[in-house]
């Protein structure tokens, strides 16, 4: 093991320099030589049919260089969705084309049907305004039940339908939930939803496209969370082009959350110009542009029923969920509702019976795809919500009715009735944890002290469960995954010692140019600081499925290992020639390699320069350099678990609720750096909390979006959260990878939104209040409505 600075050192992230110092190199800051600049003329109207798009005045601005419109790629293939769902009657999931410009039809406020290209952003701005477009405005359909009841108004007209799909999961237990449910002592149902999320990264997209006449290659920058999977969709089904004639660079990326994950077609646009024009073209988005054309996040309105004996054990839960995927399917789209959803149904309970239904509905509203959590705070927060309001209705403590029905340690692997199989945990280790670092016991004493002060307290809890770093890819493809899940990393020592390390994941603030180092310094017994971390550049990185679903040290990070197991092997043949030996004789400790039984030893320096110096190498046994790559792709799920309270303070004139305390308790696995995971968390307990109580994309009827700017959409500020407590110090190792790692990065806003809620809802009841439910978010006007009828 290193010395210092290896796995389980608190590490500060070494990225965070140049971030700090204004240092960082976004895309944005990236302008080629003689580039222009691109602006989009976006729809105005949800719903609209094309009748003409006149773009001559356009054409005759100053600066402007070029002008596109859909017809210029009617014939460009479209962006696909990256898994095909198949409907609980066998007919495949409807599959409309999403284009890279709209035309005949728009069909949600911003889709984009034209572009300008001028020298400066200014001109293209000025230029767009001046296009003349004739849109006949339909009528829209936004609420997702009207979708399905109406037939008169599509958002696709060649579907017939509004329905993507009907899915059911799991169909063979379908009809022994329904007669459990049935013949149940006690049944609970609640209705509710999950709100819509507008991501808001730091940074906003930008894309900038060049291409090379001479050798006809093609080089496209941008925002993007999975590089190689971007020039894998615009290769293969968009544009066309020979993969190895596209390159894509991801360079410093402000955030993403999931929302840069997808291909968008501001991305093939700017790559179709540079080509036509001979000549770079830059695109970056406005704020507003962001809130109109990112894909959302959540939009699920659920029923969900529980059904259990009146001592409160669990007997079957059953839900039916109507999905938003928007305008269009993004690549995520239908994966996140069904598979990363309807499988976590069951959380981390021995429930034998679980069925759920999705439809997943066109609207015309923007995009939906996966959201930090993706799948699993939807699902999370049904389950934590039903199962509160159920033991309120049979006078079951809500920490106890949770206990009585989790997952106990010697029942590992356990096949939860949602066809999962769990590896390892101990939820009850993290319930006993949660009641110590949140005082439960003291709760009745707070409560009362906060009566005096004419506020009325409620405590909250949840116990959550989620599956991470996606995979295998032998299952995924049975159940619709287009694409493999596995991840790839190449370790490349120099002949000096350091070490690069190239990887398939993307970093854009998950501390990889920190933690990656850690795992093979760790090994290899050298100092972090000597290993440097490339990604984000298919042309220098292995074929990776990027970042997103907690999968970076749990994918990513194994095939790291495994690059590094292997550079170990290979160095310690030349260690033992070097010290004439054989292979088997040799050890390998703390950054020497020494002969067994001897004080024989040479150190791994030593051996990396030897490996570029093969003047006496036996060449049938050893081959010079020292650089190996490693594929992973995971056996299971990692499936990261917690138990979580929070404590709020809801004031009876006003509705305002504020947050006394939350506190999380998780289990992570192995943790390579404390540091960067108590961040994440901290980080996705903020966005939970976000959505909890402020956070709400609204459309109106007409669909318009109602909150489309940071005026009118409410995210968290410092003082909106209390003093976070974190604690990842109980862990049960992954047992299916090399590292034991099981993934953080989207815990605290999995399992933050049910708690606070729980929390609200129990302040009311306390206060004398009938309200079993109220839906996010939880703002001051809609507690004020509840407790007042």
């Amino acid at each position: 093991m290193a010395a210092d600075g290896g796995m389980g050192f608190a590490t500060k992230r070494r990225e965070d320099v140049r971030f700090l110092t204004g240092r960082g190199k976004y895309t944005d800051d990236y302008s080629p030589a003689n580039t222009t600049y691109c602006a989009f003329a976006r729809s105005t109207v949800a719903n609209g049919t094309i009748k003409s798009i006149d773009v001559s005045a356009a054409a005759e601005m100053p600066g402007v260089v070029a002008v596109f419109t859909g017809e210029d790629f009617v014939e460009v293939g479209g962006n696909p969705a990256g898994w095909a769902i198949v409907s609980r009657d066998g007919d495949p999931m409807k599959e409309p084309k999403r284009p890279v410009l709209a035309h005949g039809k728009v069909r949600h406020v911003g889709d984009a049907y034209a572009a300008v290209i001028a020298e400066s952003l200014a001109e293209a701005m000025d230029a767009v305004e001046a296009i003349e477009a004739d849109i006949e405005e339909l009528e829209a359909v936004v609420n997702m039940a009207d979708a399905l009841a109406n037939n008169d108004v599509l958002v696709h007209d060649e579907i017939g339908t509004n329905q993507c799909f009907d899915w059911g999961w799991i169909e063979d237990n379908r009809a022994a939930t329904d007669e459990a449910i049935k013949n149940a002592p006690h049944v609970t149902t609640l209705e509710l939803v999950n709100n819509r999320l507008v991501p808001n990264a730091m940074e906003p997209r930008c894309s900038i496209g060049e291409y090379d006449p001479g050798t006809g290659d093609y080089k496209l920058t941008t925002t993007s969370q999975n590089p190689h999977l971007t020039r894998l969709l615009i290769s293969a089904f968009v544009m066309g082009i020979p993969e190895n004639k596209l390159t894509v660079h991801a360079p410093d990326v402000g955030g993403g959350f999931g929302s840069k994950i997808y291909h968008y077609g501001e991305e093939a646009l700017v790559l179709a110009a540079a080509k036509k024009l001979g000549r770079p073209v830059k695109w970056t988005s406005t704020r507003t542009e962001a809130f109109l054309s990112d894909a959302h996040g959540r939009d699920h309105v659920t029923k969900i029923e529980l059904a259990c004996e009146t001592d409160g054990t669990f007997i079957a839960f059953r839900t039916e969920t109507m999905a938003n995927v928007g305008a269009y399917l993004s690549n995520f789209s239908t994966a996140t509702p069904t598979f990363l959803h309807g499988t976590l149904m069951a959380g981390n309970y021995t429930v034998p019976n679980v069925y759920v239904n999705v439809k997943a509905v066109f609207t015309n509203t923007a995009p939906v795809d996966a959201y930090r959590g993706a799948g699993r705070p939807e699902a999370t927060f049904s389950l934590e919500r039903v199962i509160d309001k159920a033991a309120r209705e049979l006078g079951i403590n809500p920490v106890e009715i949770r206990r009585k029905n989790f997952v106990k340690p010697d029942q590992y692997p356990f096949a939860s009735a949602a066809g999962l199989e769990y590896d390892s945990g101990n939820y009850d280790a993290l319930m006993d944890g949660l009641e110590k670092h949140a005082d439960l016991a003291g709760f009745e004493a707070r409560a009362a002290e906060s009566a005096k002060n004419g506020k009325l307290r409620g405590l909250g809890v949840n116990s959550y469960i989620e599956a991470c770093g996606i995979a295998p890819s032998n299952l995924v493809g049975v159940l619709g995954s287009r694409v493999g899940l596995y991840d790839a990393a190449t370790v490349r020592v120099n002949a000096t010692g350091n070490i690069s390390v190239m990887v398939g994941a993307h970093s854009h603030g998950q501390g990889h140019e920190t933690a990656f180092p850690q795992v093979v310094a760790d090994m290899l017994g050298v100092d972090p600081m000597s290993v440097e971390i490339v990604h984000g550049d298919t042309s220098k990185i292995p074929f990776g499925m990027g970042t997103y679903g907690s999968r970076s040290l749990a994918v990513c990070g194994s095939a790291v290992y495994r690059a590094t197991e292997k550079i170990i092997k290979k160095a310690t043949l030349i260690a033992a020639h070097m010290m004439e030996d054989s292979a088997e004789n040799v050890d390998f400790a703390d950054g020497e390699f020494s002969v067994k039984g001897t004080n024989k030893k040479v150190g791994f320096g030593e051996v990396a320069l030897k490996a570029y110096i093969p003047h006496d190498f036996p060449i049938e046994d050893i081959e010079p350099g020292l650089e190996e790559t490693a594929f992973y792709d995971p056996a299971n799920f990692t499936y990261p678990s917690g138990a979580y309270a929070c404590e709020v303070e809801v004031d009876p004139d006003t509705g305002k609720v504020d947050i006394c305390s939350m506190v999380a308790m998780d289990d992570f696995g192995n943790v390579v750096n404390p540091m960067i995971v108590t961040g994440q968390v901290q980080g996705g307990l903020a966005q939970g909390i976000g959505q909890a109580l402020l956070e709400h994309g609204v459309y109106d009827e007409n669909g318009q979006l109602l909150s489309g700017s940071l005026m009118d959409y409410a995210m968290p500020r410092a003082d909106d959260l209390p003093n976070l407590v974190v604690d990842h110090s109980y862990a049960t190792e992954c047992t299916h990878n090399p590292i034991g790692v099981k993934g953080c990065g989207e815990a605290g806003a999995i399992g933050s939104p049910p708690t606070v809620v729980n929390a609200v809802v129990d302040a009311l009841q306390r206060g004398g209040h009938d309200v079993e439910h109220i839906d996010m978010p939880v703002s001051p006007a809609r507690v004020w409505e509840a407790m007042n009828g």
